[in-house]
This record gives C-alpha cells, structure tokens and sequence, in this order.
C-alpha cells in the first residue's frame, strides 16, 4: 500500500500565524493598530513635543529650544506672577460640557423613552426626526439660532406679540445663548444611545415592579436608569468629549464675549502663531477629558451597581 503523505507545515510568518491562535488575533488585530497609530498616536505624539518646543520670531516652531515655557504661560502672565485667565477658560468649558451634558440628557432620556415605546412602524420615522438635523452643515444651523436669537427675530417678535414683553430681549451674544446652540447641536448624539439601551431594556420588569405597588419614581431610581445605565454612559461621553473643546457655537452666539478653550486653542494657533502654546492647551485639555471619564465611568457604573444591590 502506498504511504500516504502529510503535508509539511509551511514555514516562514504564514505559517506562524496559521499555527498560533494568539498570532491570528494579532493579525486580524494588526490593520486597526496600524491605523491607530499613523492617525492618532504619531499626531498625537507631535502635539506633545511642539508642546514643549519655541514658538519662533515669526511664528511656527524653533526646535532648538524645549522647556516648558508655553505650560508655565497657563498659569502666569508676561511678568510671571500668576494669572487665572487660561484656568478660568478651562472652568468655563468644562463648566458648559457638564451643563449641556445633564440638559441633553434630561431632554434626550424622556424623548429616546418615547420612541422606544412606539410600534416598529414609528421608531424608525422619529428616530429619521433626530438624525434629520445632521443632514444640515452644523455652522449653518448653529447661524440660523442666530438669527432667531436676534433682537429683531422671531423669538423675540412671538413673545411681544404674545405681550410677554414689551422690549426685545438680548438673547444674543450671551451664555444663555451658547448653552441652546449647544444642546441642540449635540442632542442626537445622546438620544441615539439612550434608544439603543431604553429599546433592550425588558418592560416586563416595570409592569412586576408595579404589580408590587412600586412608585414611579422608585421604579425609575431602582429599574430603569441602571439597566439602561449603558446609554446613559455612552450617549454622556459623547456629548461631553466634543462640547469641551467646542469653539464655533461659542464664537457664534457667543459673539467674542463668551469664550472657551477651544476658541484660545483655536487664536493660539491661527492668529497669534504660536503653535507651542496651542499645543501645551490641546495637552491639557486632553489631560482633563481623560481624567473626568474615568472619574465619570467609575461613579457611574459604581452607583449602578449599589442601586442594583
């Protein structure tokens, strides 16, 4: 009888990675962490050492010269004692993210609630609703509040002639002004995620919870919010990440008057020219989102888990 013959193992890294699991997980891993790093750890890795270079006499960057001169002018002003403008912007920012952040979510929860009660006929028109403004350039839409925000605008216009008020209001060029641009162009980003966890979510665990004489308010503390806690983090994180370093809504509505750390990072770069100083910014600021995340993911899913105790 003729032997039959086993086919060699190939050799060379074809071979290698047919053989090891652990090797194919890499290699189909291996397209994403090269794109990963030529697209955000190489840039990434320039902003932080134009951070730490000279700005030049005529603007751009002297690579001959690194210190830390452009974190220090965070803190102090040209004589060197301390200044709190730059830590005021940052608190500003920071401040209107948290404050779009909880405003989108109050509004966006009730909303994505609603759709995800409605027959599948209706879902995926409303949701069409929310996805809808993202057809529109968002400098456009971000205009149009600017015009309805004027003195001489519909607002204003409805409300006297309603006899609400006798003289227009200024609600252009204020914070007011900023915070609706802003919750209105970064609602769908939470509703979206808040509909993807409210639509799992087993409503059979309302009506049980109800048959047992439980409070709307308690079924919501106890029920609700941490089983679609999942949303509530996702749909967070992304209207909180792009608010913080926002510059057009607030240069906009905000007129020059409101200004946060996207518009100084945006003057540092564009009109005074010093790429150092924007960098040593953009650092920072990416610093503090990272850190609030973490701070924000581990409360969250911690009370999650005590509510559910």
């Amino acid at each position: 009888m003729a032997k039959t013959q086993t086919a060699a193992p190939k050799r060379g890294l074809a071979g290698w990675l047919r053989r090891s699991s652990g090797a194919q997980a890499f290699g189909l891993l291996l397209p994403s962490l090269v794109f990963l790093g030529v697209f955000f750890l190489v840039p990434l890795f320039i902003v932080v050492a134009v951070s730490f270079a000279t700005r030049s006499e005529y603007g751009g960057v002297q690579w001959s010269n690194y210190n830390l001169d452009s974190y220090k002018s965070l803190f102090t002003d040209f004589a060197g004692g301390f200044d709190p403008l730059y830590i005021n912007i940052f608190m500003r920012s920071i401040w209107f993210a948290l404050l779009t952040t909880v405003l989108c979510l109050a509004v966006g929860y009730p909303f994505a609630f609603f759709i995800a009660r409605r027959s599948e006929k209706w879902r995926a028109s409303l949701l069409l609703l929310v996805m809808i403004p993202f057809w529109t350039n968002f400098l456009v839409r971000t205009y149009a509040w600017e015009l309805l925000f004027r003195k001489e605008g519909p607002v204003n216009g409805v409300l006297q002639g309603l006899g609400v008020i006798k003289d227009p209001l200024q609600m252009l060029f204020t914070d007011d002004a900023v915070v609706v641009g802003l919750v209105y162009g970064y609602l769908p980003f939470m509703v979206v995620p808040l509909y993807a966890a409210i639509e799992k979510f087993d409503f059979s665990l309302i009506e049980a919870a109800q048959d047992l004489g439980a409070s709307t308010f308690y079924i919501l503390r106890r029920i609700l919010i941490p089983l679609t806690m999942s949303g509530i983090l996702a749909g967070s994180i992304l209207v909180f990440v792009p608010v913080v370093g926002s510059y057009v809504t607030s240069d906009i509505l905000g007129g020059g008057k409101t200004i946060m750390i996207g518009n100084a990072i945006q003057n540092a770069y564009l009109h005074n020219g010093n790429w150092p100083f924007g960098s040593a910014m953009s650092i920072v600021l990416m610093a503090i989102v990272t850190i609030a995340t973490v701070i924000y993911f581990r409360v969250a899913q911690g009370g999650a888990k005590g509510e559910m105790i």
